[in-house]
This record gives C-alpha cells, sequence and structure tokens, in this order.
C-alpha cells in the first residue's frame, strides 16, 4: 500500500518519536509513531468488524480538536474510507442536510456536542440514510453510542491495509458553502494530499519543525496545511482543543515551537493577552497568517517586540490549501500582497472572456496544477462548472498581479465575506431571513470590523403592514443558522438599491454604510 496508509510509512521511519501532543487531554498525552499508528489500527480494524466500512464509506466526525480526528483520518486511509468532518458550529439542521448528502456508516463525537448529535439522531430517525454507529470521545455519550477507546481497545491491532488504493480514490471530504453559499464537499484525494505536502515542504516545512495547530480540524487549514504534511515529514504537531491566547503563548514558549499559523483576528487577541509581553517565543522560525490581509501595524508589532518573522498565506479549500505565499521579508514592503503561487501552481488573471490578462489588470483568478480537488462529492456539475476546458479552476476572487509577480486579491466575484477567518456566505443567510413572515426582500452584506475582519449586516424591508425589529430577525435566524453566520446587525429599510435588470446593488449598499 504505497499511499493512503501515511501511519504505517512514517512509523518506519521514526517509530519512537514524537507524532503527537494532544493538550485538550487530562493530563496530556503524547504520542509516537508507534502509538499512533496502533490506534489508526484498531480503529479500522473496529469501524471494518463492527460498522461494515470498506472503501469509499464515509466516517464523520463532529468533535472539537483532538487525536481522534487524526485517528479516524488514518484509519480511513487504511481502509480506502473517506474522512467527513462536521463543523461543530453547526446547527443539527444544517448537520442533518449534511448526513443526507454523504451518508456516512460511523460517526464520532465529543462531549461538548452531545446536544446537537441527540438532537439530530431524533431528525436522522427512520430516515434511509440515518447513521448506524456512534462513538463518544468522552463522558457518557448519547442513545446507542460506544466509547471510542473502549472501541480502541477491543480490537486487533493487526494491519490493516486496502492494497488497490490509488492516488485518485478520495481521503476527505472538507465542506465550502462555495460561490453560491449551498453546502458543498469538496474531494479531497490521496494525489491532492501528496502534492500539497510537496508544495509544503518546498516552502516550509523542515524534519526537526515543531507545529502547534489552532484552526479546526474540520477545516482544511486544521487538517492540510501543516498537520498532515508534518506527519508525512516526521515533525512534531501540538493540538489545542480550542483557542486560547494565552495557553498559545505558554505552548510556544514550553514546547520550543518552530511554527506556527493563525488568522489576523487570533494574532490580534494574542498581542493583546496578559503574559504577551513575558512570551519566549525565540524558538519560532515563523508564523504563518492567513484567512484575510495581516495588517502592517500588527506585523512590525510582532516583528518590533518579539522578532517575528512572518508568512502571509492564500489557500482555498478545493486547491492547494497551500497556493500563495509571501516570504517573511517581504511582509512590509508587499503589504497587502497574498504573495506568489507555489512551486506546483499555475496562477493566472483572465477577463470575462476567459483571455490571459498582464500585470496590473484586473480580473478572475484562475489556477491549475495536481493539488486542484476532485470536484465535490455527488455534485459533479457542480465541479464542472467551477472549471474550464483548459482545466483551470476559476476562484470568483478579483485580483491582479505586478509587475514582480505577487498576487493582489482585489475583491470577491460573488459575495461571500470573510468574518474570523470564517467564509460566509450571504445567500445562506438571505434564504434563512425570507422565510421570516414579515421581510419582504433582503441583503446581507459584510462591512469592516476592527476584531473580525468583516462582519455581517442583513439589510431588509418588510411586507407591507408586517412588523419586525432587529431583535426578532436577530432571533430568528439563530434559531436556523450556526451562531458565527448569524449577522452582527439588521437595519429596516424602504427599499434597497435595484438595477435595471432587477439585481439587488450589494455594492452600493455596503458603499452607503462605509461612507456613512
Amino acid at each position: 500500500m504505497y499511499i493512503g496508509d501515511y501511519l504505517a510509512r512514517r512509523e518506519l521511519y521514526s517509530p519512537d518519536r514524537t507524532a503527537i501532543i494532544d493538550t485538550g487531554k487530562t493530563p496530556e498525552w503524547r504520542l509516537t509513531y508507534r502509538q499512533m499508528n496502533e490506534r489508526a489500527n484498531r480503529l479500522a480494524n473496529w469501524l471494518r468488524d463492527f460498522a461494515g466500512v470498506g472503501k469509499g464509506d464515509r466516517v464523520a466526525i463532529l468533535a472539537h480538536d483532538g487525536v481522534e480526528h487524526l485517528d479516524v483520518f488514518f484509519a480511513c486511509g487504511k481502509l480506502g474510507a473517506i474522512h467527513t468532518a462536521l463543523n461543530w458550529r453547526l446547527h443539527p439542521q444544517e448537520l442533518a442536510g449534511i448526513v443526507a448528502q454523504t451518508t456516512p456508516k460511523a460517526l464520532v463525537f465529543s462531549e461538548d456536542v452531545c446536544a446537537s448529535v441527540a438532537e439530530l439522531q431524533k431528525m436522522l430517525h427512520g430516515r434511509a440514510y440515518s447513521i448506524a454507529h456512534y462513538l463518544h470521545t468522552e463522558g457518557e455519550g448519547v442513545g446507542g453510542s460506544v466509547g471510542f477507546e473502549s472501541a480502541l481497545e477491543s480490537s486487533s491491532v493487526a494491519p490493516v491495509t486496502t492494497d488497490d488504493l490509488e492516488d485518485e480514490d478520495i481521503a476527505a471530504l472538507i465542506f465550502t458553502g462555495g460561490t453560491t453559499g449551498l453546502p458543498k464537499a469538496a474531494q479531497v484525494s490521496h494525489r491532492m494530499v501528496a502534492w500539497n505536502t510537496l508544495n509544503t515542504v518546498i516552502h516550509d516545512v523542515t524534519h526537526d519543525d515543531i507545529y502547534l495547530n489552532v484552526f479546526p480540524m474540520f477545516h482544511t487549514g486544521g487538517l492540510f496545511v501543516y498537520t498532515l504534511p508534518q506527519v508525512i515529514f516526521g515533525g512534531t504537531t501540538i493540538l489545542m482543543r480550542q483557542f486560547d491566547p494565552s495557553w498559545v503563548l505558554e505552548l510556544v514558549e514550553r514546547e520550543r515551537v518552530t511554527i506556527f499559523g493563525a488568522v489576523p483576528t487570533m494574532y490580534q487577541m494574542i498581542a493583546q493577552a496578559p503574559n504577551w509581553a513575558a512570551a519566549d517565543l525565540s524558538s519560532l522560525r515563523f508564523c504563518t497568517s492567513g484567512g484575510a490581509p495581516l495588517p502592517v501595524p500588527l506585523v512590525e508589532q510582532y516583528t518590533r517586540e518579539k522578532s517575528i518573522r512572518f508568512k502571509q498565506g492564500f489557500g482555498m479549500t478545493e486547491f492547494g490549501p497551500g497556493i500563495f505565499a509571501l516570504a517573511p521579508e517581504d511582509a512590509i514592503r508587499k503589504a497587502g500582497s497574498i504573495g506568489r503561487p507555489n512551486f506546483y501552481v499555475d496562477a493566472r488573471i483572465v477577463d470575462d472572456d476567459n483571455n490571459r490578462l498582464g500585470p496590473d489588470e484586473e480580473g478572475e483568478l484562475v489556477l491549475k496544477g495536481p493539488s486542484y480537488c476532485s470536484g465535490y462529492f455527488g455534485d459533479p456539475a457542480a465541479g464542472a462548472a467551477v472549471a474550464d476546458e483548459r482545466g483551470y479552476f476559476h476562484t470568483g476572487d478579483i485580483a491582479r498581479f505586478d509587475s514582480e509577480g505577487y498576487f493582489y486579491i482585489i475583491d470577491r466575484k460573488k459575495d461571500m465575506f470573510i468574518s474570523g477567518g470564517e467564509n460566509i456566505y450571504p445567500a445562506e443567510i438571505e434564504k434563512a431571513l425570507y422565510k421570516h413572515p414579515a421581510v419582504l426582500m433582503c441583503a446581507v452584506i459584510g462591512l469592516p470590523d476592527p476584531k473580525w475582519g468583516d462582519v455581517g449586516r442583513a439589510c431588509v424591508v418588510l411586507k407591507p403592514g408586517a412588523a419586525a425589529t432587529e431583535g426578532d430577525l436577530l432571533a430568528f435566524m439563530a434559531d436556523r443558522l450556526a451562531k458565527y453566520k448569524v449577522p452582527k446587525s439588521v437595519v429596516i429599510l424602504d427599499a434597497l438599491p435595484i438595477s435595471s435588470a432587477g439585481k439587488i446593488l450589494k455594492r452600493e449598499l455596503r458603499e452607503r454604510y462605509l461612507s456613512a
């Protein structure tokens, strides 16, 4: 099995090296590559023998960050199954929709999402796509669930392999709203994993790195940016259950962390932590920032006070995820740039007719390379719609590049905005708002926010004679959407700006509030 069984290969080379430090456990767990491979074999045996999981089947996990995410991923690799990580911030109704789409045979979940899982069970009861097997990582679980560690202890440690697994087989599903806001599952193949690792190694990782991960594992950033390349390269990865700025500083100093990545909001919070001034961060080779441009004053503060070297990054669920990187020496000189394409990425700017544009010409960013995903699970039409006849992935981002080959994101072709590192898709929020009986028209826009990058504002026109307050509409959305998707404010308007074609002019709305 030359691909997929990542831990068996790594155990062969460095069995006693520390692979994972799980700081969410009490006391912390420190696991070698031999121990990690044993856990993956045990889980693979259990999934195969008790849940009937085989090649191509989905295994879902709904949990805060912990070693169990990696146990599931590596066990799936051994079985040729597909790791399916669910966002623990989603509403049970949203989770039920994803389950219907992906039909997992088993679900692993953590204690802090028990209420959501219990509600999900009720929603799925009697459905053809209901989940047959549940494993809880701690606590009492829900009706019929099995303890995760008990399942491992009861299973064989015998190696599990799938001899006919190939590089085009799917390793994981990562969910992205795409440009329409409708949930889609990007298919991450083993080929994509391998090429992303090569791109990452070329630019970033060495054999001796210690990486602290604060990204949620249901994001491509948590599982694929550094965590998986670290395992393949034999480094050490530290997991945090949830982001805590003071704890980040303690761990960097205590474990002599060499690589750290976060979104700008997290870096702002870290610099405001009470132990910031005393923290020793000298072990860090560099920090990576993504999700939004890193403010220059923040770069200057980290450089001045902690001698930190920053790399600005840019990635996507469907591609890479590592696509662009801005070297530390360019962090100030090229502020606002996402950098230059990674080694095996072809990036171009094209016009509306798909003609290639030159330096300083604005157009759509398109990408091509072997780290592109294999379309969307169960939706081949959606995958075909975002790739042209030459195989270029159309990102929906308006961008340009300068005479030195540095790329800049100018605007988003669609309406998506980023808040606290999360992609927010207005169409999804508007769909929920339109279910309110008082709403006639609505538009959701993103407005700049010093902490979150952007926050949502819902602009609403009420039906004649209807009544609803900002609080009413916020509560209505909160009952139907994940908390982070709910706009921070609602404004009630007499009318929305409409184009001659009947479309709501969101850019005009946004400019109105920016100039207010």
